[in-house]
């Protein structure tokens, strides 16, 4: 999974983060009301959406990275490949931006919290593309938007309505669809992205937290050096006791390269989502998030020769479709919640 969605957010959560003023964001990381009045002066929704189909573009080939690196290194060593580069990438630019460095408490628990999920996520993914086209488990992972609107039904008390619940278990029926054929060629490891649709849930949950105490690009680098602190015991101890994908392995050759690419191509489409997010409003970038699939089916068949089947298809289509309309009824139940309650009647 790639750290980044525009997954549908909880009313109550919303309801936090308008409680707050707005708070203007420039380009050099600082922050000022000057700036807001000349950006609301200006039209900023097509550098977003041309920032976020960068995205779209950009983060597969960290699952083409993943692939190739996976083939000569085990997926342990890639995904801590992976934070070790996005730490060294993210530290200058933090500086250059006069971003601080420090945080409170509760900011570091998150930041750990969030390195854990996030390690989750990108371990149980690059264990599946290992074996499986990247197109499939991507398929499988979107499912992540109705998992994040389960969880705030049933633990965190969201109202949400039977049109949503059922557009949400369509949604998961197109998982099967394409979670079947996988299933019966590559067996348990076609449930990996199920995994990792649940750990990436969890991590938008953290990250809209943490979002709260934290700049969203000193974010990625705190969370990039706690995932490097958490990982390395864990692969110290599966080469001790030689478990299996759990080893720390040093590259060789063309490896270290694609272990780097892994790290760079999630550093850049993360800055891209980022400053997208700062053009334009969730809203109208969540239906781009779907060009994804189109450019990992792309990437996959041009680098692997990967090319999904019929049932894949379908199941694609049904997770696309269920996933659009989902952020439609958000919208409908966004513009509710913002309308104007009507008069009271006046007693006799």
């Amino acid at each position: 999974m790639h750290g980044a969605s525009l997954a549908p957010c909880p009313a109550h959560l919303k309801a936090r983060e308008t409680t707050r003023a707005p708070v203007a964001f420039r380009m050099d990381g600082k922050f000022g009301p000057s700036y807001a009045k000349r950006m609301s002066d200006q039209d900023r929704i097509l550098p977003g959406i041309m920032l976020m189909l960068g995205f779209c573009t950009i983060a597969p080939l960290i699952d083409v990275a993943s692939k190739l690196a996976a083939q000569g290194v085990p997926v342990g060593t890639v995904t801590l490949g992976r934070y070790v580069a996005q730490m060294l990438l993210m530290l200058p630019i933090v500086a250059l931006m006069g971003q601080p460095f420090g945080m409170t408490r509760r900011a570091l628990w998150l930041t750990f919290a969030r390195a854990a999920v996030s390690i989750a996520a990108t371990y149980t993914f690059v264990a599946a593309i290992q074996h499986m086209p990247i197109a499939d488990a991507l398929a499988i992972a979107f499912v992540e938007p109705f998992i994040i609107l389960l969880i705030g039904y049933f633990f965190m008390g969201e109202e949400v309505g039977p049109r949503r619940i059922g557009a949400s278990v369509v949604g998961f029926m197109g998982v099967l669809c394409v979670i079947q054929p996988s299933f019966a060629r590559f067996g348990a490891v076609a449930l990996y992205p199920l995994g990792s649709a649940i750990s990436f849930a969890l991590y938008i949950l953290l990250t809209r937290a943490l979002s709260r105490h934290m700049h969203p690009i000193p974010m990625q680098l705190h969370t990039a050096w706690a995932a490097v602190v958490l990982m390395l015991p864990v692969l110290a101890l599966g080469g001790t006791f030689e478990i299996g994908q759990f080893q720390l392995v040093p590259p060789t050759g063309i490896f270290w390269l694609w272990c780097f690419c892994v790290g760079l191509a999630a550093t850049v489409s993360h800055m891209s989502m980022s400053y997208a997010l700062k053009f334009a409003p969730s809203s109208t970038l969540a239906p781009l998030h779907y060009f994804e699939i189109l450019t990992a089916t792309l990437f996959g068949y041009l680098v692997f020769g990967d090319f999904p089947n019929a049932l894949t298809w379908v199941g694609i289509a049904i997770i696309t479709s269920s996933g659009l309309y989902l952020i439609h009824r958000e919208r409908l139940a966004a513009k509710a919640r913002k309308a104007p309650l009507p008069d009271a009647p006046l007693g006799p």
